[in-house]
């Protein structure tokens, strides 16, 4: 079950979200806690994906949790795939906050920041730093850091593993490559820390993940 927005006020109402962990848009927050005292309420969020039941904050929130149900159903290519169609970010975790200073802006980029941060995108293999992003930025680290969140709402280690998990998943659908090799292309480095974060991002280990959409893809 799904609500988008402020319609966690209607599952809540039905006392559904007793118990549990949920957000809706920021502005209607503080009601939402004052009419439901029993909601766990997670005011800052995109969404909130709490097993059967899924929240979300405001309209582009509830475009990220509905690219994450396309992802944890269809996989990670297929929900780039509809992000493209839809001319929007491929995905922002549920954990980063609602309200930014100066959201992403569009490609192509111009300004150090912005192409610092397809640099990113096109350099996951190798080991990354905010010292490193600064310099390339012409930042501080400090200016660095702090614009970063302002901008996409989450630290800078949070979204570069983040960009790593959703770059192993591709490869896990898209090719046969083993665990490991996949580990050190998504700058991982080893299979046991590609478990770790995989498991806490997606919720499952690698090797279901692949069995899951290869097998879907081969039927």
């Amino acid at each position: 079950m799904i609500s988008l927005c402020t319609g966690a006020f209607t599952l809540a109402a039905a006392g559904l979200l007793d118990g549990r962990r949920a957000t809706t848009h920021w502005r209607q927050a503080d009601e939402l806690a004052r009419l439901y005292p029993n909601v766990r309420l997670d005011p800052g969020v995109l969404y909130v994906d709490d097993g059967d039941i899924l929240t979300s904050a405001g309209t582009a929130a509830g475009i990220d949790l509905c690219l994450h149900v396309v992802q944890q159903d269809f996989g990670a290519e297929v929900a780039n795939a509809v992000a493209r169609r839809m001319v929007v970010p491929p995905h922002r975790d549920g954990g980063q906050a609602q309200f930014v200073d100066a959201p992403l802006p569009d490609l192509p980029f111009a300004e150090p920041f912005n192409e610092t941060l397809v640099w990113i995108q096109g350099h996951l293999d190798q080991p990354i730093s905010v010292e490193n992003l600064a310099q390339r930025s012409a930042m501080s680290p400090r200016t660095f850091a702090r614009r970063f969140r302002a901008t996409t709402g989450t630290t800078p280690h949070r979204w570069v593993v983040g960009q790593r998990v959703l770059f192993a998943q591709r490869l896990l659908e898209t090719t046969e490559l083993p665990v490991e090799l996949i580990a050190s292309r998504s700058g991982f480095g080893t299979a046991t820390n590609l478990r770790q974060h995989f498991q806490r991002l997606v919720r499952t280990s690698p090797h279901a993940y692949r069995r899951t959409f290869r097998v879907g893809r081969a039927g």
